[in-house]
């Protein structure tokens, strides 16, 4: 199993950036899956999470309005569109399935929110 992050960056406060979750190796369609992050010095976290079949979505309140979480069943891969972001949002994100696997983790993308 393989799951790529990309799409990270640095950009200014209220700024969008789109990360992709790229998956091989599973079979994608049936896995509930979710966005993580991880701020320095901080607990990684889950952010969101889209289940498998009816795509319902879920948001951890504080990114709640801002951050949209999607999947593409026929290329294997899963977004996260982040709008307006904080500085807060500062972190390193990964995808994972929900509940998450050890043996999944992958490299992440940093991403990075400057005043």
């Amino acid at each position: 199993v393989q799951l790529v992050e990309s799409g990270g960056g640095l950009v200014q406060a209220g700024g969008s950036l789109r990360l992709s979750c790229a998956a091989s190796g599973i079979i994608f369609s049936i896995n509930t899956m979710g966005w993580y992050r991880q701020a320095p010095g901080k607990q990684r976290e889950l952010v969101a999470v889209i289940t498998s079949g009816d795509d319902i979505t879920n948001y951890v309140d504080s990114v709640k309005g801002r951050f949209t979480i999607s999947r593409d069943n026929a290329k294997n891969t899963m977004y996260l569109q982040m709008n307006s972001l904080k500085p807060e949002d500062t972190a390193v994100y990964y995808c994972n399935s929900m509940p998450f696997r050890r043996d999944y983790w992958g490299q992440g993308t940093q991403v990075t929110v400057s005043t």
